[in-house]
């Protein structure tokens, strides 16, 4: 969430107090990969921690033997270079390839849609193809988790099986909800690139910053933590 953030928001803040608004064809380029390459990881990390949640809830005594440390090690590793692998050979081609138009792009970052106004690739078919497939998976173990859910006949542990999804399922929700409207639906019907870059502003900065808190909040240290400090603010603002 650090990288991913980082590509963006450093140099967006960096145009609106300069007023200068351009950026060299290399680091835009730079910019377009790693932004494609940590949103494709992305994709196939929430698809990995979806699994782990499906396992824990699917099938509870045998969890620690199939979701073993080296089994989480091998599916983060496989992440991280499925999203490399996925991006890498599009954006190469994508680079060598000429420009066609006018060197002006309508966003706020060097984004794929914007990009391919100018350049011809394949990166906007792969991209989907990531989004989508990862979405199947995750979409086909929350199933599984949901079948086995409803089949718990305690009401108590339903509850208790649906809380240890529900931080997964809201950044799940942010993070696909934004991507479908910019890269499937968008592209569809023809949305402008406002409405794209309004909702490219929730995807790569509001969404990282809501996640730490999305999944800390059901630590109860950090909820315990959380309500001592706003104590402490309630009492200094009485004297």
């Amino acid at each position: 969430e650090m990288c991913f953030t980082s590509i963006i928001f450093p140099k967006m803040l960096t145009n609106i107090i300069t007023g200068n608004k351009t950026i060299s064809l290399p680091a835009c380029f730079l910019q377009a990969f790693l932004y494609f390459f940590l949103g494709t990881t992305e994709f196939f990390l929430l698809a990995v921690i979806s699994f782990d949640r499906c396992m824990a809830i699917c099938n509870p005594l045998r969890y620690t033997t199939i979701m073993s440390k080296r089994v989480c090690v091998q599916l983060m590793i496989s992440s991280w270079i499925s999203g490399l692998l996925l991006i890498l050979i599009p954006s190469s081609i994508m680079f060598q390839q000429p420009f066609c138009g006018p060197n002006i792009i309508n966003h706020f970052f060097c984004d794929n849609c914007p990009l391919l106004e100018l350049i011809y690739s394949l990166g906007f078919v792969i991209a989907n193809f990531s989004l989508l497939g990862t979405l199947a998976m995750t979409s086909t173990c929350y199933g599984h988790i949901l079948y086995t859910i409803l089949h718990i006949p305690s009401i108590k542990e339903r509850k208790k099986a649906f809380s240890t999804c529900s931080s997964h399922i809201t950044v799940v929700s942010l993070f696909y909800g934004s991507y479908i409207f910019m890269y499937v639906w968008s592209g569809k019907n023809g949305q402008g690139a406002d409405h794209n870059k309004v909702v490219a502003l929730l995807n790569t900065v509001v969404a990282p910053t809501l996640n730490p808190f999305i999944y800390a909040l059901r630590n109860t240290q950090v909820k315990q933590v959380f309500r001592e400090q706003l104590n402490k603010l309630q009492k200094l603002s009485q004297m």
